[in-house]
């Protein structure tokens, strides 16, 4: 299964409200890959207060909130490239 990266840190209010309304979008249709920012001196450096931070292979899709109509479109997109 494709997987979408969240950039975050611990303790980030923004990062845990995205993840709250990202996951049910996504279920079964993408996995999540939470890149704590802090555990890489270069995710920091890109990223620092810019998060959270939503990527669909090396693309950014939305930035400090989720973008809903991104993700559909984006899942939409895959279901037609998979055929379903």
């Amino acid at each position: 299964m494709q997987s979408l990266k969240v950039y975050s840190r611990d303790g980030c209010h923004l990062c845990e409200l995205l993840m709250e309304e990202l996951l049910p979008l996504v279920r079964g249709r993408l996995d999540v890959e939470i890149c704590d920012i802090d555990s890489r001196p270069d995710w920091r450096e890109k990223y620092d207060i810019r998060i959270p931070v939503v990527e669909f292979d090396n693309r950014p899709i939305c930035q400090y909130s989720l973008d809903r109509p991104a993700i559909s479109r984006l899942l939409e997109s895959l279901s037609a490239e998979s055929g379903e």
